[in-house]
C-alpha cells in the first residue's frame, strides 16, 4: 500500500514546475518589452488612440507600434476597433486598454482591506471582521468542493486543491516527507498580512483545507527575513486505508 501511495504521489512531484519561477503578479510575466510600457501609458492617458497618433506620441514607426499593439491584443491587454476617418479613406485601427490591463496600475490592496475591517469593527462590533473572514473561507470551500470532492485518488485531490490555491496567488512546492506525510511548502500567500492582524483566520483556512482533503493537516510557520513573509509548511497526512 505504501509503495502504491508513493508511486501515485509522483503525479504531484512531476507536475510541470519551474524551480525558480517568478512569484510576481501574472501581468509582469508578459511585460518583457520596454516599448510596451510607453504604449500602456499613452493609452491610459488618452483613453485610446489610432495607431498613427499613438506612433507619434511614442516616437516610433507606424508598423512598429502596430506590431506592439497586436502582440498586446493577442495576450489580452488591448482591445482593437475600427473608427471612420474624418477625411476620405478606410477606417483607422483604434486601440484601447482592456479590462485585463487594469491590473498593471495601482489598485486598492491589503492596506485598504485591513482599514475596512477595522472600520467594520468600530461600527458593528469586535467580532465582525472574523465573521467576514470565516464567511470568505466557507464560500471558497463551497466553490472548490465540486472540483475536488468527487476525486477518489488522494494525490489527484491534493494536486487539484493546491493548483486552485496557486490561481488565487499562493506559491507552493510539494515534497514527500515520509511514507505517511506529504509536505507542502507555501512560499507566498496573498492573505498573510491579513493573518498577521487576524490570526484566528489561519485556523479557518486550515480547517477548509482539511475538509477539502478529508484528512488531517498540520500547519507550521518557518522563520523568514525581517520584513519578508513567513514560509508555511503544511504537513498533510496521507490516507492509508485506500
Amino acid at each position: 500500500m505504501v509503495r502504491i501511495v508513493n508511486c501515485r504521489l509522483r503525479v504531484l512531484l512531476e507536475m510541470p514546475r519551474l524551480p525558480n519561477r517568478p512569484m510576481l503578479l501574472p501581468v509582469f510575466k508578459d511585460l518583457v518589452k520596454p516599448q510596451w510600457r510607453a504604449v500602456f501609458l499613452e493609452l491610459k492617458r488618452s483613453g485610446g488612440l489610432p495607431v498613427s497618433d499613438l506612433a507619434r506620441r511614442v516616437d516610433a514607426s507606424y508598423m512598429a507600434v502596430k506590431q506592439h499593439c497586436e502582440e498586446l491584443k493577442k495576450i489580452g491587454y488591448l482591445d482593437r476597433t475600427r473608427v471612420p476617418r474624418t477625411a476620405v479613406g478606410r477606417p483607422e485601427v483604434f486601440y484601447s486598454l482592456s479590462t485585463k490591463a487594469d491590473a498593471l496600475f495601482p489598485q486598492a490592496g491589503v492596506a485598504f482591506t485591513l482599514q475596512l475591517l477595522e472600520e467594520l469593527k468600530k461600527l458593528l462590533g469586535e467580532s465582525v471582521p472574523e465573521k467576514l473572514l470565516f464567511q470568505h473561507f466557507q464560500n471558497q470551500q463551497d466553490r472548490w468542493h465540486p472540483l475536488v470532492g468527487h476525486m477518489k485518488a488522494f494525490e489527484e485531490k491534493a494536486g487539484t486543491l493546491f493548483a486552485l490555491r496557486e490561481k488565487e496567488g499562493c506559491h507552493c512546492n510539494f515534497k514527500i516527507a515520509s511514507e505517511t506525510i506529504l509536505h507542502i511548502e507555501e512560499l507566498h500567500n496573498p492573505l498573510q498580512r491579513i493573518f498577521e492582524s487576524y490570526p484566528r483566520a489561519i485556523s479557518m483556512e486550515l480547517r477548509m483545507i482539511e475538509q477539502l482533503l478529508e484528512t488531517r493537516v498540520i500547519r507550521r510557520e518557518l522563520p523568514s527575513g525581517r520584513n519578508a513573509q513567513v514560509r508555511v509548511i503544511f504537513e498533510v497526512f496521507i490516507p492509508q486505508n485506500r
